[in-house]
């Protein structure tokens, strides 16, 4: 591990509830430790659910990539199967591809391993600064600033959802009524509104940034399929994980600033639900695009 990570492991027992000693702990998380050349190792939570987060394992997987890369060039898309459940009590592997170095662009393939088995494998795809043709949609109109909007916190406290009391590195803002919420209420949103952005400040390391707002990119996105159903995980029986992940990087950001996270879901069928996503910056420039397939059985429906 680097002093980085040491000295943000060794709040890791005393981080509670948000701000900085808890996005410590997540930069400390993508830290891996280097164990041979290509091969790389991290580690999850002490505090873990059952299954490892699909965002931690999705961006420690690019944190290895990025290791073999050289500084010049940025991660501009990544595409990542989620192949098996991730057991937190102990380290994962990442074994990195070197498929290609181009005059442009460079290619990595990843593995995550536990127990001998591929959990998680992600190809990414990085590339120098080049100019060219520009255009980008627009953020959507009349978005309260994220200052003005609940904390999760606060939203969870009020409808007793316990698993968003958990240590959370990134500020959530809900934009309009959550999706345990609105199932109550009747609506049925087409689209799922939050700000994010890390909760403290990060170094200045692009790949990092990209790297916690992969992390991020797992959050809130599947609940804009459940929402339209007016179900919601831990009101509702429902089992759902994340099958695929694909990312685009489109330009230069920081995860530590607000961002606006637009998600909805064009369809679901046979226990499989499609979301997408866009990420704005506070500024209006779109800095990302997600989408995401997800396993969602709904017991009873």
């Amino acid at each position: 591990m680097t002093e980085l990570a040491k000295e943000a492991a060794s709040r890791l027992d005393t981080a509670t509830g948000a701000g900085q000693p808890v996005l410590d702990r997540l930069v400390a998380l993508l830290d891996l430790e280097k164990i041979e050349e290509n091969i790389f190792r991290g580690v999850s939570p002490r505090h873990s659910p059952v299954r490892v987060f699909g965002g931690q394992v999705a961006g420690q997987a690019l944190v290895a990539a990025g290791r073999t890369v050289p500084e010049d060039r940025r991660v501009h898309s990544l595409h990542a199967y989620f192949i098996r459940g991730g057991d937190p009590s102990v380290p994962i592997v990442y074994e990195v591809d070197r498929i290609r170095d181009g005059r442009s662009f460079t290619t990595r393939r990843v593995v995550a391993i536990q127990h001998g088995k591929a959990i998680f494998s992600l190809s990414a795809s990085f590339q120098k600064d080049e100019p060219g043709i520009e255009h980008a949609e627009s953020m959507p109109d009349g978005v309260p600033s994220p200052e003005s909007l609940p904390s999760l916190v606060d939203w969870a406290k009020e409808s007793g959802i316990t698993h968003h009391e958990r240590p959370r590195p990134i500020d959530i803002r809900y934009v309009s009524p959550p999706p345990w919420v609105t199932r109550e209420t009747g609506e049925r949103p087409a689209h799922t509104r939050v700000w994010m952005r890390a909760d403290g400040t990060l170094p200045v390391d692009q790949l990092l940034h990209v790297c916690v707002l992969t992390y991020a990119s797992d959050m809130t996105l599947l609940d804009s399929i459940l929402a339209r159903h007016g179900v919601y995980w831990e009101l509702d029986k429902v089992l759902g994980a994340s099958l695929d992940h694909a990312l685009w990087f489109h330009r230069p950001f920081r995860a530590d600033e607000w961002f606006l996270y637009d998600s909805q879901s064009p369809t679901a069928s046979g226990a499989r639900g499609l979301a997408t996503g866009r990420f704005f910056a506070a500024d209006g420039t779109l800095i990302a695009t997600v989408v995401q397939e997800g396993l969602l059985r709904v017991l009873g429906s």
